[in-house]
């Protein structure tokens, strides 16, 4: 059965417990295009859940200049191409082959495969022409035979996956659904995995016709019976709240339930949790989905406080601002919005909401903005910091004795502020420097090289303090506690300072 998954968003429903529902996929890429931030996704979700893939290169037929041979082999058509569109066509397939090495997988055309177990076969092909689908079913046939001849024993009870829950008319609420396992008739008891398991009992099997595709078909046959892999769109009673992607197992008794609703569980509780950490909230459309964002928040060690199904509520924007940092008091939601209760105390709490229906566009968004706040504390810090530094006193540049001292002054190695508690490098202390003055001009700071006119209020020259004499900055446990948040944000001189000094 093929299942075709445009984008993301049905492919991130269709899961069961340890993988993907499908047992191989084909991943479409434009020839012309390379990928697209779709691709990428895709391509995240076939490695997560280590499902085997072909790669069909399409729309070989807008290569500029390429002549169309209906229905064709591919390799049959490109004998017949001009060898610069051969040329140009062997370009764009290399394109595809380098951008898969960027994302760690190694490809080659199909028919020059050496081990199908290590490379991903690509065809170049034509959905409009039907240029090259020969070889593409060739090569899933291949992958078949090589993957599937453990998965071909069908288990007792029916097994699936929620693909869409819809309201039709004359029969309410139904849920269309991949029977991916065992055999489902009417009359069977259905258990759904959510926050509370649902058990109901199937009315209707509702088939679309042969070719008709599932999500869109309007009319459907009446059956009795399906045995997987097989859609189906199923009436039963109460099925208002089920989510999209959750687990479901169909059993013909009773008796049969207390285990059913036992596993089903066990899947949901593997996504939906809560965690007593500093983290930030989770929030998706499906269990698909869902799981997906925790895999990729856990890859970039963003630690997560909750992660749930369903439009973000007003008791997670509660939970979240108990005990929180900053940088975690965010939300990350995929294909969910905020209820309104919840918009209102985002607003207050001025709470930074990420949210998109591409998923690496929320992870990028929460770190870019993750690294711009960070990158502002730093700064501000850095205001507010004694900086390390070494102050030559120029010999025959004393302007004033004392009350204030006044002369001029090199800074040898890092970086002088006003207010800056300053020592003999012996650690007798000569007082804060009160102003700096540089080219006529009040300055706040001045760096390795520069010179300046500073004033001290403290010592008197000639008996505290000395021409030629060097002066060092104080560093107390509390300014290098801070310092050691903005290491990163130091001239390498200060660092080579704080070495010399030892106190870091």
């Amino acid at each position: 059965m093929f299942v075709d998954t445009p984008g993301h968003e049905a492919f991130t429903t269709l899961r069961r417990r340890g993988g993907s529902v499908a047992d191989l996929a084909i991943l479409v890429i434009d020839i012309n295009e390379g990928f697209q931030p779709q691709t990428n996704e895709s391509l995240n979700y076939l490695k997560q859940f280590k499902t085997p893939f072909v790669v069909a290169a399409t729309k070989i037929d807008l290569i500029h200049g390429w002549h169309q041979n209906k229905t064709s082999c591919f390799l049959e058509s490109f004998q017949k191409q001009n060898p610069k569109i051969q040329d140009e066509t062997e370009r764009q397939l290399y394109n595809v082959v380098s951008q898969l090495a960027e994302r760690e997988f190694e490809s080659e055309r199909f028919d020059r495969i050496s081990d199908f177990k290590k490379q991903v076969a690509i065809v170049p092909c034509s959905g409009r022409t039907g240029e090259g689908i020969a070889e593409l079913l060739m090569t899933l046939a291949g992958l078949a035979q090589r993957f599937l001849k453990d998965r071909l024993t069908l288990s007792k009870d029916g097994r699936g996956t929620v693909l869409e829950v819809k309201e039709v008319k004359g029969l309410g609420t139904t849920i269309d659904v991949i029977v991916y396992d065992g055999r489902v008739e009417v009359g069977n008891y259905i258990v759904i995995g959510g926050q509370k398991p649902l058990i109901t009992k199937i009315k209707a099997l509702l088939r679309p016709p042969a070719l008709k595709e599932l999500r869109v078909e309007k009319k459907f046959d009446s059956v009795k019976e399906v045995h997987a892999a097989a859609g189906i769109k199923i009436s039963a009673p109460d099925l208002e709240n089920v989510i999209s992607g959750s687990p479901i197992i169909f059993v013909s008794s009773e008796k049969d339930l207390g285990r059913a609703k036992e596993m089903v569980q066990k899947e949901v509780q593997i996504v939906d949790f809560k965690k007593d950490v500093d983290g930030v909230i989770a929030k998706a459309d499906t269990l698909g989905s869902l799981e997906a964002l925790i895999k990729i928040l856990n890859d970039n060690e963003i630690p997560i406080k909750k992660a749930e199904i369903g439009n973000v509520n007003k008791q997670d924007v509660i939970e979240l601002t108990a005990g929180s940092s900053e940088i975690r008091k965010t939300i990350l939601c995929f294909n969910v919005d905020l209820q309104p209760e919840a918009e209102i105390l985002v607003r207050e709490g001025k709470i930074p909401i990420f949210k998109s229906n591409i998923i690496y566009r929320i992870i990028e968004d929460y770190k870019k903005w993750v690294y711009d706040k960070t990158e502002r504390e730093k700064s501000e810090k850095l205001e507010s910091v004694i900086r390390p530094c070494r102050v030559r006193i120029i010999p025959g540049l004393v302007f004033r004795k004392h009350k204030p001292a006044i002369f001029g002054a090199e800074v040898t190695e890092g970086v002088l502020k006003v207010g800056t508690p300053m020592s003999l490098e012996n650690g007798k202390d000569v007082g804060k420097v009160k102003q700096i003055q540089k080219d006529g001009k009040n300055v706040d700071m001045i760096r390795t090289g520069d010179k300046a006119a500073i004033s001290i209020d403290e010592p008197t020259i000639g008996r505290q303090i000395n021409e030629g004499d060097i002066l060092i900055s104080v560093m107390t446990s509390h300014n290098l506690n801070l310092i050691k948040e903005i290491w990163d944000k130091l001239q390498d001189d200060e660092k080579s300072l704080l070495a010399k000094w030892k106190v870091i």
